[in-house]
């Protein structure tokens, strides 16, 4: 079984990139064999013109001008933060590059401190500093903000990009976090089973899924059958106009989003289930045929409880895929 299969990956300088897929896919091996720690069986890796990996070229880890973030950050315990991000550094330029690292994550107040006695966040910068402070050509950050609370991980995101982004440095995020994937990097690239099944802008990834599998990881999805004929689909919200090429069975892609509610227009539906976030909800919906649907919408001062009824409309996107 190859845990890495066919992966063609190319970065430009400067550029940030969120590889994304659920557990097992192969993501964070794709990561190893770029930062060294294990030894490609057959391709290439190169990196600002230098080839680390290929045939019986190999370039050790610690040569290769990497950088890498680990999913439980891998401080020293008994190092101090200013130890912690001096380790690897050659004597005598250590103390400069320490402070201004320091001064980046702004965790100057901070350098005597013990990692045990740091919150979750800033021994999260303490780790990026410490990646940055030896100037590589490429920083890997694997799953950095996985072991944050849900309030505390935004935050540290936050950060963490500005950062990045201050010292223009070529970076690759591994993730199994959705919105993380669409929210922190520049690009975005799905990987499953092993492979890189689509690549591209994150909106562009979200709006327009190569194949089910990745919209379905990407977010939620709602899947129509439907029936392509004559430059439109016919589905259970009506005939979309549509450029789709061919003709038979099919199905319609539509994001919860993109499907409006109306109390006068559209078709009918019942609401039978109402998920509530503050922010947005997303309602279950019921259609004749005894059809589901995902809507988001806007919280309304009254509630659409079970058994309310409503029009919908589709008012975004959609993607259609051949029915196999």
């Amino acid at each position: 079984m190859l845990a890495v299969d066919g992966v063609n990956l190319s970065l430009s300088r400067g550029c940030t990139l969120g590889l994304v897929g659920p557990s097992g896919c192969g993501k964070t091996t794709l990561l190893r064999l770029v930062a060294g720690f294990i030894r490609p069986d057959d391709g290439a890796i190169e990196l600002a013109g230098r080839t680390l990996a290929a045939g019986r070229v190999f370039v050790p880890p610690e040569q290769r001008r990497v950088g890498m973030v680990f999913q439980d950050y891998a401080l020293f315990p008994h190092l101090s933060v200013s130890s912690n991000i001096a380790f690897g550094l050659p004597k005598g330029k250590d103390a400069r590059r320490v402070d201004e690292m320091l001064d980046l994550v702004g965790l100057s107040d901070k350098a005597s401190r013990m990692p045990h006695e740091l919150s979750g966040g800033e021994q999260q910068r303490v780790a990026l500093a410490r990646s940055l402070a030896a100037e590589p050509n490429l920083l890997l950050l694997d799953e950095p903000f996985s072991n944050l609370d849900t309030g505390l991980r935004a935050r540290v995101r936050a950060e963490v990009r500005s950062i990045i982004e201050a010292t223009g440095i070529t970076a690759i995020y591994v993730t199994h976090d959705q919105e993380e994937a669409l929210s922190l990097p520049q690009e975005v690239a799905v990987m499953l089973d092993g492979r890189i099944v689509q690549s591209g802008l994150p909106g562009a990834v979200y709006s327009r899924p190569a194949s089910r599998d990745v919209a379905e990881f990407l977010g939620d999805a709602n899947f129509l059958p439907g029936e392509a004929r004559d430059g439109e689909i016919v589905c259970a919200l009506g005939r979309l106009p549509s450029t789709f090429a061919g003709s038979g069975p099919v199905d319609v892609m539509i994001r919860p989003e993109n499907i409006g509610l109306s109390h006068t227009e559209g078709v009918s539906a019942r609401v039978i289930g109402l998920d509530y976030y503050g922010h947005d909800q997303m309602l279950t919906v019921r259609l004749p045929g005894d059809l589901s649907l995902k809507v988001r919408s806007h919280p309304t001062a009254d509630p659409l409880l079970p058994g309310h009824s409503l029009g919908l409309e589709l008012r975004g996107d959609f993607v259609v895929f051949p029915r196999s």
